[in-house]
């Protein structure tokens, strides 16, 4: 249920990669950085650095379509160019009148996916689109939702979603005055960790971006008492018998689940973004058990705020 292909698309090309295995090692050079531009509280642990680099957003529209995870309803999904510091936002409701940033403040809890809200509306499961987003160097976004409020499942993965973005292209973006803007990276400049019953996630200084992600997932029963994955099938998902092993071979990789959790991780923590900026942190994170509130946790700490 994860991307279809190398992990080069979970960061911009210009973004160096390796692997190892202890569920999912995920290693990263950042841009050159120079002085610090903080823009978050006295109690942050992170730091906002140059990187040299101009924010980006699309060349073109796209539009894709397709049936909620949880919500089985069609929603249709137009992504536009943005200016440079509006971010990536959701724009939803009878008259697209609501604006949902996608921005750790409007995080709400939810059942086994990101949702968002504002105003009364909901976005749900962000997740994959916005780690697309975030990993394909999108800065700066106008997402519209018409037919319902979860973003589409498409092929279980982000594979849809990236291939869109490199043939739809990038371009500078520019404010109202025609100027781009350097794009700013978060680092992580003081350890954060959070211990969650037997789960756990950590966040380490670091030059480059470290992710290592351990799994133990529970039985599909608990998603289906909780009303959930009626867009679910065995062509969108991965579905392991504890007796049969899997039901729906075979994996793209042999560490597929957790690089979902990975990709997962990626799109939860792109929420850090303010302005159009870098919103995964430049650490090495370390997780065990985590999941979509845990994530979130971990955004918040290093904010200073508490959740």
């Amino acid at each position: 249920m994860l991307l279809n292909q190398s992990l080069r698309t979970l960061l911009p090309r210009s973004v160096r990669h390796a692997i190892t295995f202890f569920g999912c090692h995920f290693s990263s050079v950042a841009g050159e950085a120079s002085s610090p531009v903080p823009i978050s509280s006295e109690t942050s642990s992170i730091a906002w650095l140059r990187t040299g680099k101009t924010q980006k957003t699309l060349a073109r529209e796209i539009v894709m379509s397709g049936k909620g995870l949880h919500s089985g309803v069609d929603v249709v999904v137009r992504l536009f160019p943005a200016k440079a510091g509006e971010g990536k936002y959701f724009v939803l409701g009878d008259n697209l009148s609501i604006v949902i940033p996608a921005c750790i403040n409007f995080a709400v809890e939810s059942a086994l996916c990101t949702t968002l809200s504002r105003q009364g509306m909901k976005v749900r499961t962000t997740e994959h689109l916005l780690s697309a987003l975030e990993a394909m160097g999108v800065d700066n976004c106008r997402i519209e939702m018409v037919g319902g409020d979860e973003v589409p499942l498409l092929d279980g993965s982000a594979r849809r979603w990236v291939d869109a973005v490199e043939e739809a292209t990038l371009c500078d973006a520019v404010d109202d005055y025609g100027r781009c803007i350097e794009k700013l990276a978060p680092f992580v400049v003081e350890p954060v960790h959070i211990l969650y019953g037997d789960s756990f996630i950590a966040a380490y200084p670091s030059e480059k971006i470290h992710i290592t992600y351990g799994i133990n997932f529970p039985q599909i029963k608990r998603m289906l008492s909780h009303g959930l994955v009626k867009g679910g099938s065995r062509q969108n998902s991965m579905i392991c018998s504890a007796h049969r092993g899997w039901l729906n071979p075979p994996l793209h990789f042999q560490n597929e689940p957790c690089r979902h959790k990975v990709l997962d991780l990626i799109g939860d923590l792109s929420l850090l973004a303010q302005y159009g900026n870098q919103g995964l942190p430049v650490a090495h994170i370390l997780v065990y058990k985590g999941g979509h509130d845990l994530h979130h946790k971990l955004s918040c700490a290093l904010l200073g705020h508490v959740k």
